[in-house]
């Protein structure tokens, strides 16, 4: 498929970019690379909202599904290139309904989206105008981007758009497939960026407003993140853009496991709920002990969880990836004070424990016991009261700087136990605690 932009959707893109002052001075080039990128920060209110939200739907998706291989990793392993780049002319995902999507994302107690708009396979889901390698010109015919983000604004639930920054398909980026270490004989890495910032100026405008642009595979583009990070903030003031520009962003992304506690810098773990991140036949997926134990333990680290799923060929979310998201709002519907609108702490996370925090009140997620009892360090603040969330009184000992709970066998919960704790003052300005030795 051929890339292409217009003289005049070129002059147009050029213009903004420097009224946006993207440019250092009048002589430079606007896609050179700043020596020291600077960009406006995000506005702290959206990063508390974003932070509150806690737990969201990750979606990879695209013509790969067909395959049931990886989405861009496949391609020219698993699957020739010559025959992966034309898995669109057969993609025909008749039973998609972004409405449903969504609806799963809700029960799961899930409160915002990520799709992947663009993954490192170059092929958009949305109807682009800088390439014919989109959904438009599938048999399916039809705006995936725009029938989600509609669906989501009906259904109040938060919508972002995955851009990945490379693109082994187009022939201005310097590398290709496999596995984006095949270097091309010619490229223009300076064309390829203005193609990135046309798209992302179309993601924002036509499909925002978002509440990130979740940038990867940034390596290429050392000083020049920037300036997608200065054009989305120009175009909304408000979005979160990751740390996968280039040159940062307001967010880490630990991927595969859970991220470090961390309350100076807002962090993301994006986590597959099967192995693969599209879809694949048979994968194994993730028990409901796992899932919840992971999320509690991203609240407890103060970071947030995206969860993956990867719809089959046709369109839908596969029915058991389905169910298990149930399960998982199903424990959210009961137990979601605990997560929603808290902060991390004040006990770091353990593979025993996780806390959270809210004004006056420390939820500690039990995740093992050994025995009746758990001891963690103490506290600068008298506890008030102790109990099992929606449950009975739990008992509560001072020894030597320890804090010991304890719990008959019986009242303890197989995934999770919360002990709900009502302290003197407040709960946030106790300083983070490391377990005891």
């Amino acid at each position: 498929m051929r890339f292409f932009l217009t003289r005049g959707r070129f002059g147009a893109i050029l213009g903004l970019l420097c009224i946006a002052g993207f440019a250092a001075n009048a002589g430079q080039s606007s896609t050179k690379p700043s020596v020291s990128p600077a960009w406006p920060k995000a506005e702290p209110a959206a990063v508390r909202h974003w932070q509150a939200l806690r737990f969201g739907m990750f979606i990879h998706f695209g013509p790969v599904s067909l395959t049931g291989h990886e989405i861009s990793w496949s391609r020219g392993v698993e699957t020739p290139i010559a025959v992966y780049d034309n898995l669109y002319r057969r993609f025909d995902p008749t039973n998609f309904n972004a409405r449903q999507w969504v609806r799963i994302a809700k029960a799961a107690g899930m409160k915002y989206i990520v799709l992947t708009t663009k993954h490192h396979d170059g092929f958009c889901l949305w109807n682009t105008k800088y390439t014919d390698y989109n959904i438009m010109h599938t048999p399916f015919h039809r705006d995936i981007l725009a029938e989600l983000s509609k669906a989501c604004r009906r259904q109040h639930v938060a919508f972002g758009a995955y851009y990945s920054v490379c693109d082994w398909h187009n022939p201005d980026f310097p590398l290709t497939s496999p596995g984006g270490k095949v270097k091309r004989a010619k490229s223009d890495l300076d064309a390829y960026n203005r193609y990135l910032l046309a798209q992302i100026k179309e993601l924002i405008v036509n499909y925002g407003p978002l509440i990130t642009i979740w940038n990867d595979v940034p390596e290429m583009f050392k000083g020049r993140g920037a300036q997608t990070i200065k054009l989305a903030r120009s175009l909304q003031p408000d979005i979160l853009i990751n740390n996968r520009t280039g040159d940062g962003g307001d967010y880490d992304t630990p991927e595969q496991h859970v991220g470090k506690y961390q309350e100076d810098r807002p962090w993301e773990t994006c986590m597959t709920l099967c192995r693969q991140w599209s879809w694949k036949p048979n994968d194994k997926m993730k028990s409901l002990q796992e899932c919840i134990q992971i999320l509690v333990s991203c609240a407890g680290g103060d970071g947030n969880l995206l969860l993956n799923v990867g719809p089959m060929p046709d369109g839908r979310i596969e029915p058991r990836q389905v169910e298990r998201l149930k399960e998982i709002g199903a424990w959210l519907h009961k137990n979601g004070q605990s997560i929603y609108r808290t902060r991390g702490g004040p006990w770091k996370p353990t593979g025993s424990y996780a806390s959270t925090r809210r004004g006056n009140t420390i939820y500690l997620h039990v995740l093992r016991w050994q025995g009746d009892s758990i001891e963690l360090p103490d506290i600068p603040r008298e506890i008030r009261s102790a109990r099992v969330l929606h449950g009975r009184r739990v008992k509560v000992a001072h020894l030597d700087g320890e804090l010991r709970l304890t719990l008959p066998a019986a009242d303890h919960h197989a995934i999770d136990t919360i002990i709900k704790l009502k302290v003197h003052g407040s709960a946030m300005t106790v300083p983070a605690l490391d377990a005891l030795h």
